[in-house]
């Protein structure tokens, strides 16, 4: 066992109780299981992984760093936005007002009719599942229309089919 020579099972397993996510977990477990005389090829069939990965997972313990560091990942930054800190601010202020405010014709914001904003206010392109998230960030959630008028007269429960219609799906203040 020419890895972790100098780092007990106890050690290990005193990192494991002060780590939460599963991936520093996972190279802790494989460590100890390394220390208690589990090949890297074992482990890398348990792990359902390359050896070459449980090589890396045992090589980053050696470190003078301390254990839960050493087996965690670095934060990663993810790609840089398509909008300024000062744009999202504003649009974050326009879609908590109606898009009539913002001189849309529309009754609620939806995640086109943001595409759409984005587009012709910021030049910036969002996909559909991006302007769901950016509305989310702003504070909006996703509201189903309830059909409530069963007991109505009919010619108002047609309008109500009639408004539902026209609105959809919308984004709410929460």
């Amino acid at each position: 066992m020419d890895h972790l020579d100098e780092i007990s099972v106890e050690e290990l397993q005193g990192a494991l109780d002060n780590v939460e996510e599963n991936k520093p977990t996972q190279r802790l477990l494989a460590a100890i299981a390394y220390k208690n005389g589990v090949t890297q090829t074992e482990l890398a069939e348990w792990h359902d992984t390359g050896r070459r990965t449980i090589y890396s997972w045992l090589m980053r313990l050696d470190t003078d760093e301390p254990l839960e560091q050493a087996v965690s990942d670095d934060r990663r930054s993810g790609r840089k936005r398509k909008l300024t800190e000062s744009q999202q601010k504003h649009f974050r202020q326009t879609v908590h007002e109606p898009p009539e405010e913002a001189g849309i014709d529309a009754p609620a914001w939806t995640p086109a009719l943001v595409q759409e904003f984005l587009e012709d206010t910021y030049g910036v392109e969002y996909s559909y599942p991006s302007c769901r998230r950016l509305l989310k960030e702003a504070g909006l959630s996703y509201q189903k229309p309830r059909l409530t008028a069963n007991q109505a007269e009919q010619s108002n429960q047609d309008k109500l089919h009639d408004d539902l219609k026209i609105s959809e799906y919308r984004w709410t203040s929460k």
